[in-house]
């Protein structure tokens, strides 16, 4: 395997053994035909049914590299409605690790689990709630080795057990993973986009594409940080930038899960005209967005666009 390779289908047990390349749909859309615009969906929610879309394309080296290492279980992080969490705790039923998720908010241990929470536990995931002050400080390697050796406390497994996969998945491994899915689009697309959440995704798409396409992240929260963070994890997996790429702040809604009548209008008219559901936190946000730069003239005409659809409609919010 080379770097920049992820881990082909025959290299994960048949529970875990994606549908790649994942189908790319055209769709006749009003208001990109009127602006001379032809769209494609990258249909990566049908990947897998229990750890769909970039949770798949990210977990699934950090799932070879954690079994090179002999690691046999999977520390995690995310918040109450993580949509990682879940996708880390099938993977671990599935592969055979033991899972366990370290959720922000020490208050939540005291209440019922939430419907998100509660698939974890039922795949075998321990979860260990920390205060949010902690959690804040997690990428503190002090902070770090803290909260993962308290998270297996009681477990009789140590640290040196334990491979630990960032919030949200994103780190090299998994940036590496993700360029697969911009080869898989090689002259497919003029633009190929993505929603951004950390980055990572987009990170690793900008990579696999080829030297005439551009891709483009619609940030689903404020902040105007997504920017290095693309440049950093472009970094850590080649040594430095790779691809032409570019972040659009401007439709995230006010800010991470928020959404407003503007973007509920938007999608049920989406799913009204092409019978498809659409996961709200990431991928409304991402067509929603660009079909207002269609609408805005900002493609030109003739462009092909590929929206990335990174998740399935009943996963809850990240």
């Amino acid at each position: 395997m080379t770097p920049t390779d992820g881990p082909g289908p025959d290299a994960l047990a048949p529970a875990l053994r994606p549908r790649i390349p994942s189908p790319l749909q055209p769709v006749a859309d009003r208001h990109f035909d009127a602006s001379g615009v032809r769209l494609l969906l990258k249909r990566d929610d049908l990947i897998h049914p229990e750890v769909p879309g970039n949770k798949w394309r990210k977990l699934a080296p950090n799932l070879s590299a954690a079994r090179s290492a002999g690691a046999d279980t999977l520390v995690t992080f995310g918040g109450a409605y993580s949509n990682h969490l879940r996708a880390t705790a099938a993977a671990g039923r599935l592969l055979g690790f033991a899972t366990v998720g370290i959720v922000r908010g020490e208050e939540l241990a005291d209440g019922p689990l939430n419907d998100s929470l509660a698939r974890c536990a039922a795949d075998g995931m321990l979860l260990r709630f920390v205060d949010r002050a902690s959690y804040r400080r997690k990428a503190e390697p002090e902070v770090l080795a803290a909260l993962v050796a308290d998270a297996l406390s009681g477990t009789g497994r140590g640290p040196e057990s334990a491979y630990v996969v960032p919030e949200g998945g994103s780190n090299a491994e998994a940036v590496r993973g993700c360029a697969e899915l911009g080869r898989e689009l090689r002259d497919a697309a003029d633009v190929v986009a993505v929603a951004c959440g950390t980055g990572g995704t987009l990170a690793g798409l900008a990579a696999g594409l080829g030297p005439r396409q551009r891709a483009l992240g619609v940030a689903v929260l404020r902040g105007g940080f997504l920017e290095g963070e693309v440049r950093a994890f472009q970094t850590a997996a080649f040594g430095g930038p790779r691809g032409s790429w570019r972040v659009d702040d401007r439709f995230h809604g006010g800010g991470f899960a928020r959404s407003g009548p503007e973007l509920a209008a938007f999608a049920a008219r989406f799913e009204h005209d092409h019978g498809l559901p659409l996961e709200r936190v990431y991928v409304a946000k991402l067509l929603h967005g660009l079909t207002a730069m269609a609408d805005a003239g900002e493609f030109a005409p003739g462009t092909t666009v590929a929206a990335v659809v990174t998740g399935p409609a009943d996963a809850p919010a990240p």
